[in-house]
């Protein structure tokens, strides 16, 4: 039986047997690592991130005694769910990531990550804790956008929307600019994308796969 570690677009965590090509966390342990089951918490702190698979050859133990690691199909997803990139395994990624939300907001200069995950914790969450979403016009939303839409969820690229699943993409399909979709990737995080960020994608989107951060 696969573990409970696999994110979502919309940040919910299930089991899956595809495996993923990016890992995060958020914060702390959630799990029980006794049994390695998830416990009722799903974050410990603010500070949600996505990281690289490998980095300095460090080895984990997957739901051990550390942080609970969770896994994304890529980095579209991650944002989706309110992951930004980490500093330590990521950081031209991540320094590029908050130098546009400077941008985006009209600031001088870069917040600090820690008042940026304020920011962004209001954000991805509703009143009820639950995952925030709003509507808007597809043509509106900038490449790397995931969007909900007839009971799926779909990532928007070059003029296509690509159904997401744990385990890849699927064909990529047309839409109209006017169509009206719920937004799954929290508003701060899309006025990023807006402004050029190039986010990782799995390589069944197609195309060249991005390297995060990079313009």
């Amino acid at each position: 039986m696969p573990l409970q570690n696999r994110v979502t677009p919309f940040g919910s965590i299930e089991s899956s047997t595809a495996r993923g090509t990016m890992m995060g966390n958020r914060g702390g342990r959630i799990h029980d690592p006794q049994t390695q089951k998830l416990t009722t918490r799903r974050w410990t702190s603010r500070h949600w991130i996505s990281c690289r698979l490998d980095f300095k050859n460090r080895h984990r133990v997957v739901m051990g005694a550390g942080y609970t690691e969770l896994f994304f199909l890529d980095e579209v997803t991650a944002l989706a769910a309110g992951h930004r990139p980490c500093f330590e395994c990521r950081h031209h990624a991540a320094t590029t990531f908050l130098n546009l939300h400077a941008r985006s907001a009209g600031l001088e200069k870069r917040l600090p990550a820690g008042v940026f995950d304020r920011i962004v914790h209001a954000d991805r969450l509703d009143e009820d804790k639950g995952k925030r979403r709003y509507q808007a016009r597809a043509g509106s939303l900038p490449d790397g956008t995931m969007v909900f839409k007839d009971g799926e969820c779909h990532a928007l690229r070059d003029g296509h929307l690509l159904r997401w699943s744990h385990a890849g993409y699927g064909p990529p399909e047309p839409y109209d600019e006017n169509l009206q979709v719920y937004v799954l990737t929290p508003a701060v995080f899309t006025g990023i994308l807006a402004r050029g960020y190039q986010p990782v994608w799995h390589t069944s989107a197609g195309h060249q796969q991005s390297r995060g951060g990079e313009q």
